[in-house]
């Protein structure tokens, strides 16, 4: 099963750069998308289902053109779980779960911390997330979470390592990706490629992009059950319809 993941940054806004036309060129079996920014009934769908994309699953937010995130699949999943049924984690749109055969991929979208109550948020999100995940875990093992992070795990991971006070890389966020890692995930992209510095997200200022002074924001966390199956995961840099590229990750059923 090829797997991406892809901060789209709107969707709509995306599809104006021909998405469509880059969603059949990469082909992968289900793609995750975050930060759609659109409600299900402000989109044609048949475009989606013209590139192959018959079952397509959106979970917004419930304030417009903000957030939310979507699963676009090849393959008709068993069945979808919209949200975590915790709401103050669904009301932004910010998981959506689809169970396979022998797989579950989940399209994840963690808050920013762009001040210090949106910090706060994100910061209780986290611990959420990682509560609801262990228990999820319980009946479905053979998890792969993919989205956005919004943190880089090590300096590896980041263009300036010193950025330590900058939300994305506090010492905090490192500390609780390591923790959710360590509770039974693999970073697939690192375990791959020990030592590759690459990201999957540049600001719009300063050209950040055409120098490379990106952050890698963007996993495919796939559950420890799993790891003989992982077969290849890169960053698709070449993608631009964003201020985020695709994530791709195989995984063999």
């Amino acid at each position: 099963m090829k797997i991406i993941s892809y901060n789209v940054n709107g969707i709509r806004a995306a599809l104006k750069k021909d998405f469509a036309g880059w969603l059949k060129s990469a082909n992968p079996d289900v793609i995750c998308l975050q930060e759609i920014k659109a409600m299900k009934e402000q989109l044609d769908l048949s475009v989606f289902e013209d590139a192959g994309y018959v079952y397509n699953y959106w979970f917004s937010a419930q304030k417009k053109g903000y957030s939310g995130v979507a699963i676009l699949s090849k393959i008709e999943p068993n069945h979808v779980e919209f949200g975590t049924g915790i709401e103050s984690m669904d009301f932004e749109g910010r998981n959506l779960r689809a169970d396979f055969d022998g797989v579950s991929v989940m399209s994840m979208y963690l808050p920013s911390g762009t001040n210090a109550a949106r910090l706060d948020h994100k910061l209780e999100y986290m611990d959420m997330f990682q509560e609801y995940v262990n228990t999820l875990k319980k009946d479905i093992p053979n998890l792969v979470i993919l989205g956005d992070y919004n943190i880089c795990h090590e300096e590896i991971d980041i263009h300036n390592p010193k950025m330590k006070g900058v939300s994305g890389f506090l010492p905090v966020e490192r500390e609780w990706i390591g923790k959710f890692i360590d509770s039974g995930f693999i970073d697939s992209f690192r375990y791959l490629n020990k030592d590759k510095q690459q990201y999957s997200w540049w600001s719009y200022r300063a050209n950040s992009r055409a120098n490379n002074k990106g952050w890698r924001l963007d996993y495919a966390m796939v559950a420890k059950p799993l790891q003989e199956n992982i077969k290849r995961a890169v960053i698709l840099s070449d993608a631009v319809h964003s201020d985020h590229c695709p994530i791709l990750v195989e995984i063999d059923k």
